[in-house]
Formats: structure tokens, C-alpha cells, sequence
């Protein structure tokens, strides 16, 4: 029986084996939409109403999980820091009542939200499972079913205290994870650290992978404010006109998507000089790797240094995704230009791999 209380909380599951709750918030995204005039649309209330379909969910092998709909649901394409921030608080609330958490949401921006969540909540002892799925819930064949059932069961899972992004086969580091497919049911890829664990057969977690419980550490990170941040992949043939207007005031940071180990068009002097004057003025300028794999050392090659010298700061093996969320949470604290740019080369939250592991 489904009771839906105020503010739009629902209650689902049977009488479980396990006994631990899961908070499942939904946020939009195609696992909960339903065919409209104008295409794939959410819907309020649809996806509770799909969820009551799925007998599944009633095993006694699944935790019993209450579901918070969010109004406005969105298309993750709509999503913004503030957004982010509206689940943090969430987890935040919620976080001593349950036994772990489940986020529905669109895929399209399924890293960032993940990759955001890890550096809100560094207090985090419990699992956040973000996913989604490529096809509603609402259709015939459709990878949602599978996805919600996999996410449930790591939600409840002891000794994972961290964000995961849960997809298809895998379960990954949220702040490692990017989309590398439009249209796959494995859509997402953790390219520069291990999978967490992987649904197939069973679902297994290498707990030796995962995060120690934090000690001392304050759950919610402490956010005065909301950054000007923003990101900048180079290609042949920009100009320096073009990054000056994006490094124009009141940006405060830039994740610049430079070639290889971190290179850049050095040739072009006025680009160089643009950088440095931002850098000076308190723009934090970080430099990661177009590649999918590898890492950003900006003193392998002539083009990578010559960054470095106008204060363009490595983000070594981050994903961009993690880079540009980390640096709106830090710079969100408040923190000057010189903490952060230390900071963006320190691994907070598993999201970068130090050069002495």
C-alpha cells in the first residue's frame, strides 16, 4: 500500500528482511517522465504511480525506502548549484533518520550533481546513490526497473560512507564519474579510478576501494555564497578576445579544458597574458585534460609550463565534472583565491589520485 503524507512523501516497500530505510529523492529526469505532445515530459506523481507497478519492490530482500518528489521536477539539463545545494541540505536533514539515500535524476547532468554532493556533505557516513536510466520506467523495455532495485541495495549498504553513482553494471565514485554514451545502458564510466563494485550476477562492493568514515568533520559543507564559475575547452584557433570575455569579471574561477598533460597555444602570447591578469586579479585558472584518461602535469611540455607561469593551477586527474563543482564549493565557502588554488590540488573527497599513490 502506498500512503502519501505532506509535502509530497511517499512510503513503499513490504515488510523487509533487512531493516534498514532508504530516503529516495526524486528530482526529474527521464526514469520518472511519461510521453507528451512535446515529448518526454516529467510528470508529478507519475513516477510514485510507476513505482506501485513494480512487485519487486515489495522483496524482502530490498530495505523499506520512503520517496520525497521535488516541485519543480526538472530535466537535469535545468539544473543549478542552487539545486545541488537543495539535496545536500536534504541528505543533511535526513541524514540521522535513515539508513542510506537513493537520488533520481536526469543523467544529462547526472556527474556534476554527484561529483557536487561529494565535496557539500564531507561529513557523509552513510551511502548516497545517485542514478537514473535511459529509458522511462514507463515503457515496456527499459533499464529503470533495474537501476532503482541495484541503487536500493547499495543504499543500504554498511562501511560505504561516500556519493556513488549507480549505473547499469556499475557503481562508481560520484566525483569520478562521467557520461560517455547518449543512448548506452551503461552510460556512465569512472575512466582514472576503479569501478566501486558491479552489478551482475550479484552486487558486490570492493569496500576496500570505498572512503573511511570521516572523524571530526561537519556534514554539510558551509556555503555563504554562490560563485561565478565556469568552464573553457580550447581548441585550435581561439583567441585571446574570446578568453578575455569569458575571464571577465565577476567570474571567480575557470576550469580550462586544455590538450594532452595540460597544454595550451603558447605561440599566442596575448592569450598567455590574458590568463596572467586574471590569475593576478584572483581567478583561479585550472587546467585539466581533454583526454578521458590520464592526467594534467603542466611541467611536461614547453606549451603545459607556460600555463603554469600565468598561474593556471594543475587539476590533475579530476574530471572536469568534479573540477568545476569542487571549485564552486570551495569558492562558495569564502576561502581566498591563494586556499583554493592549494585545495583544487589537495584530494578531498576521492576525486583525484595524489602524485605518491
Amino acid at each position: 500500500m502506498v500512503k502519501i503524507a505532506r509535502h509530497d512523501q511517499v512510503e513503499l516497500g513490504g515488510a523487509s528482511s533487512n531493516p534498514a530505510r532508504v530516503y529516495v529523492i526524486y528530482t526529474g529526469g527521464t526514469i520518472g517522465m511519461r510521453q507528451q505532445a512535446r515529448g518526454y515530459t516529467p510528470s508529478s506523481g507519475y513516477l510514485v504511480d510507476q513505482l506501485t507497478y513494480m512487485p519487486e519492490l515489495k522483496s524482502r530482500d530490498l530495505p523499506a525506502f520512503d520517496v520525497h518528489e521535488y516541485d519543480p521536477l526538472l530535466d537535469s539539463a535545468n539544473m543549478l548549484p542552487s539545486d545541488w545545494m537543495t539535496i545536500a541540505r536534504d541528505i543533511a536533514i535526513q541524514h540521522d533518520s535513515y539508513d542510506g539515500f537513493v537520488v533520481l535524476h536526469g543523467t544529462d547532468t547526472m556527474a556534476y550533481t554527484a561529483s557536487a554532493l561529494a565535496f557539500l556533505l564531507p561529513g557523509l557516513r552513510k551511502p548516497v546513490v545517485v542514478t537514473g536510466s535511459q529509458i522511462p520506467l514507463c515503457e515496456l523495455r527499459n533499464d529503470a526497473r533495474e537501476n532503482i532495485v541495484t541503487s536500493l541495495m547499495v543504499a543500504r549498504s554498511p562501511r560505504l560512507p561516500e556519493v556513488c553513482l549507480c549505473f547499469g553494471e556499475r557503481i562508481l565514485r560520484g566525483c569520478r564519474a562521467v557520461k560517455i554514451s547518449a543512448d548506452g545502458l551503461n552510460a556512465f564510466e569512472s575512466p582514472n579510478f576503479p569501478p566501486l563494485g558491479r552489478a551482475g550476477i550479484s552486487v558486490e562492493i570492493n569496500h576496500e576501494l570505498a572512503r573511511r568514515e570521516p572523524d571530526g568533520v561537519d556534514l554539510l559543507a558551509p556555503i555563504i555564497r554562490t560563485p561565478k564559475v565556469a568552464a573553457l575547452r580550447l581548441f585550435p584557433g581561439i583567441t585571446h578576445e574570446l578568453i578575455c570575455n569569458v575571464l571577465q569579471p565577476p567570474l571567480m574561477g575557470l576550469v580550462l579544458e586544455t590538450y594532452g598533460v595540460g597544454n595550451g597555444p603558447e605561440r599566442d602570447a596575448n592569450i598567455l597574458e590574458t590568463i596572467r591578469e586574471a590569475t593576478d586579479r584572483g581567478v583561479v585558472v585550472i587546467a585539466c585534460t581533454q583526454c578521458l584518461y590520464g592526467r594534467v602535469q603542466l611541467g611536461a611540455y614547453e606549451t603545459g609550463s607556460a600555463l603554469a607561469q600565468v598561474g593556471v593551477t594543475s587539476g590533475a586527474d579530476m574530471t572536469s565534472e568534479a573540477a568545476l563543482t569542487k571549485l564552486s564549493v570551495l569558492l562558495g565557502r569564502g576561502l581566498p583565491p591563494e586556499e583554493v588554488r592549494v585545495l583544487m590540488q589537495e584530494n578531498l573527497a576521492g576525486e583525484l589520485t595524489p602524485l605518491e599513490a
